[in-house]
């Protein structure tokens, strides 16, 4: 059971989370654009795109950390520091998702964006993949673990 779930968890973090790295860091390009132009529709068009790439994959990457507590728990490692570590960045990870970048990304499509919004979205994106790439070290290390 415990291989399934794994490849479930590693399987959906690979098809979630990467759309939204992606798309969230191409999203500043068109922001610029937009926040010059609020009438430039190919740059808009662009952008509502990658948006609801964004939006639409936080809501399926749910699935990444559901799968992975309920592996955890098969491998009785729910008391483990990195995996408690782990947790907790990728709380913080979702946090600057929901938080910060989709209202972001909101703001600059409804033309209330300003100069200083496709810089924070390239900074909250950025944050946002590097707190994954933090997590998927501490996946693989596991430092501490139990051999």
């Amino acid at each position: 059971m415990s291989s399934v779930l794994l490849t479930v968890h590693v399987v959906a973090a690979l098809l979630t989370l990467g759309p939204v790295a992606v798309a969230g860091s191409l999203f500043p390009k068109p922001a610029r654009a937009l926040v010059t132009d609020a009438a430039d529709q190919g740059a808009r068009a662009v952008a509502t795109v990658l948006h609801r790439i964004c939006h639409v994959y936080s809501i399926v990457s749910l699935a990444v950390p559901t799968f992975g507590v309920a592996l955890a728990y098969e491998l009785d490692s729910l008391g483990d520091v990195w995996l408690l570590v782990s947790i907790g960045l990728t709380a913080v990870a979702a946090a600057i998702l929901a938080f910060g970048v989709l209202p972001e990304q909101r703001e600059v499509l409804r033309g209330n964006g300003t100069a200083a919004s496709p810089r924070r979205l390239a900074l909250l994106v950025g944050l946002f993949n590097l707190v994954w790439v933090a997590v998927a070290v501490l996946m693989v290390v596991q430092p501490g673990a139990r051999s």
